[in-house]
């Protein structure tokens, strides 16, 4: 519980979001001070799993203890890298971040909204220790890269250009025993923390960027940390971090190179099939530029997720024995932050039940949003990927808070890359078309291994990820150039999605091997779904032990 609370302090805008109110009156406390405090916390908390006796344990009590363990020390070790003083992203930033929570936000009760008021005043003072972050980075020679600076500061030009009313901080649910004073009131106080505190903090922040970061940031030539004084130290961090397997950087390279080189056959069947060709540059060009395999106006985009959503919620009681009850929905990106972001994303449902599951996705450029990937896009983020898996989590009951809420990538998107195939097998696609949606997004998960190994290890320039990807895979250039951005503000990060698709796959078929006849594949999925997110080592003793069961 401890941990927890500690998890839950330190992370007040997520708790928040999760249906935590415990926090709803603060900001996050980027300061050098709280990053060592928390260190020496998260520290503190594994040794004392650690000297526990799993043999005084239960089953359950056991799974705990590892899952504290790897996620106290790997969170210590994340923090150690101090990636406050090179966090710059116009993809992941805070800055982003924050804009599209605000509307997200469950201010149900009177005191959720008056601690939203002090929330916003606070959150001048985390810009105002964002900048010295990076300055105490600069000082040190850690600086960000330069084309995460130059897009952090055209985007927020762009927030700060529109209007007042429209802005995000401001769109806000309000408690309903408001009545319409009190809420007038209350608005009031936010509008006016809106203009007088959070726009000039953004624009501070924004000043610094420009006048203080950019001359100083790493060149497009030097993207990855490995350029960093520190960056191999940081990224061997990053890589256990992210997959929670002990691999090497020249592992995980070589492992996206054969990936590649076995989806090649699979991209020449079903092009024939589709397509009438059997030639992979010629099949790469036309999922890249065929208008016939694209979308013309936004709406379509978004009606084509929510049939596919509506599909996979028909489907899931035939595989999943464990149903959440919370629901998903689908949700634009917010305007102000499509340009840059990624394609899609999902965000959990609030664990108090006032907000559902929400697959966000990205219906700007609609022209150049593919047909054939929309529906295994929303496989993966919502049923049966990651909303099955979160909200199913959020609501298991006796284990402790922090395994229902934790989030370990490998994990996490582990489960989201299986699924794009698991849904092949549940019957879900329209057609052959949709089913090229499959191996791109394969392609693409394989690139990630080779392209963030290029960067952060090997010393890769940001073109020639740019260029490797659109060799390697069908991907849309404009996603290309987001997704390699990405990388290079998030290392490791990006290793998980394949890396955890490929470990479930291997036990799943070696259960399959073990049970024959006997196995379930719904017994298996609750197995894989039953105790939250854990790190991969340990889901394979938690399958293990099911199949010997």
């Amino acid at each position: 519980r401890r941990y927890w609370d500690h998890l839950a302090g330190s992370n007040p805008t997520s708790s928040l979001l999760s249906g935590d109110h415990r926090f709803g009156d603060r900001m996050e406390d980027v300061t050098r001070a709280a990053e060592d405090d928390s260190i020496g916390v998260l520290e503190g908390f594994a040794a004392d799993a650690v000297r526990l006796d799993p043999s005084t344990l239960t089953a359950d009590e056991a799974v705990t203890r590892s899952v504290l363990i790897h996620e106290a020390q790997a969170q210590a070790g994340e923090l150690r890298s101090r990636y406050s003083e090179i966090a710059v992203s116009s993809v992941m930033g805070f800055h982003v971040n924050l804009q599209t929570a605000a509307p997200q936000f469950p201010i149900i009760e009177p005191e959720h909204a008056e601690a939203l008021v002090d929330k916003y005043r606070a959150i001048g003072e985390m810009f105002n220790d964002a900048v010295k972050r990076l300055r105490q980075g600069l000082a040190r020679g850690r600086t960000p890269p330069a084309v995460a600076v130059e897009r952090t500061i055209e985007q927020i030009d762009g927030s700060l250009a529109t209007a007042l009313e429209t802005d995000l901080f401001l769109q806000v649910r309000s408690p309903e025993a408001f009545d319409e004073a009190t809420e007038r009131v209350w608005r009031e106080s936010l509008n006016h923390l809106v203009e007088s505190e959070i726009r000039p903090a953004y624009r501070r922040y924004r000043d610094a960027l420009a006048n203080e970061v950019l001359s100083k940031s790493r060149p497009q030539e030097r993207s990855g940390v490995v350029w960093l004084p520190d960056g191999s130290e940081m990224y061997e961090r990053a890589v256990a971090r992210h997959t929670t397997l002990p691999l090497t950087a020249m592992d995980i390279h070589r492992s996206g190179l054969d990936s590649i080189e076995s989806l090649a056959d699979e991209y020449r069947e079903l092009g024939g099939r589709v397509l009438g060709t059997t030639d992979l540059s010629a099949i790469f060009d036309r999922l890249r530029h065929d208008p016939a395999l694209r979308f013309t106006d936004s709406e379509a985009v978004r009606a084509q997720a929510v049939r596919a959503l509506d599909r996979a919620r028909e489907a899931i009681p035939d595989w999943f024995g464990r149903l959440p009850e919370a629901d998903c929905v689908v949700v634009d990106i917010p305007e102000v932050a499509a340009k840059d972001s990624t394609i899609a994303y999902y965000l959990q449902p609030a664990a108090d039940g006032t907000r559902p599951g929400s697959y966000y996705i990205n219906v700007s450029e609609p022209t150049t949003r593919t047909v054939f990937e929309s529906e295994v896009l929303a496989f993966h983020e919502s049923i049966p990927g990651h909303h099955l898996q979160i909200a199913i989590a959020q609501e298991l009951e006796g284990i402790p808070e922090f395994r229902r809420h934790a989030w370990i990538t490998a994990y996490g998107e582990g489960w989201g890359l299986y699924t794009e195939r698991l849904s092949d097998e549940m019957g879900m696609y329209s057609t052959d078309v949709e089913r090229l949606g499959i191996l791109s997004f394969d392609s693409w998960r394989a690139c990630r291994l080779v392209v963030d190994t290029g960067m952060h290890a090997l010393g890769w320039s940001r073109q020639e990820a740019i260029d490797y990807l659109i060799e390697n895979s069908p991907q849309a250039p404009n996603n290309i150039v987001n997704e390699v951005d990405r990388y290079i503000a998030w290392p490791g990060q990006a290793l998980a999605y394949k890396i955890g698709q490929q470990e479930i796959m291997r036990l799943r078929d070696r259960a399959q091997s073990s049970l024959g006849s006997r196995f379930d594949i719904k017994a298996f999925h609750d197995t894989v779904l039953g105790s939250g997110p854990v790190p991969l080592p340990i889901l394979g003793k938690l399958v293990d032990a099911w199949a010997a069961s």
